[in-house]
């Protein structure tokens, strides 16, 4: 478009909502990207990208289990019963 229709498509939209301030000036900024790190899985040794904060929680204990892992874990202890008693 031209500069011309830019505009009066500006205005126009300005005459409807008189707070209209043009295009991404409307809402707040989106909010920067979380710091993140590299943090090598225990289980399956794939490196991961994780927040700052996990990665020094991980780093502390030693150890750290990505989601993937954990689903995994959740599969099967759900497949096999915990309980002797109710088989």
């Amino acid at each position: 478009m031209s500069k011309r229709k830019d505009r009066e498509r500006f205005l126009a939209q300005r005459r409807v909502n008189p707070d209209y301030t043009g295009f991404r000036g409307r809402g707040a900024p989106a909010p920067s990207p979380a710091p993140t790190e590299a943090v090598t899985c225990s289980r399956c040794g794939r490196k991961r990208n994780v927040a700052a904060n996990v990665a020094a929680q991980a780093q502390k204990d030693g150890k750290y289990i990505c989601s993937i892992c954990q689903d995994e874990l959740a599969a099967q202890q759900a497949a096999s019963p915990t309980d002797p008693s109710t088989s």
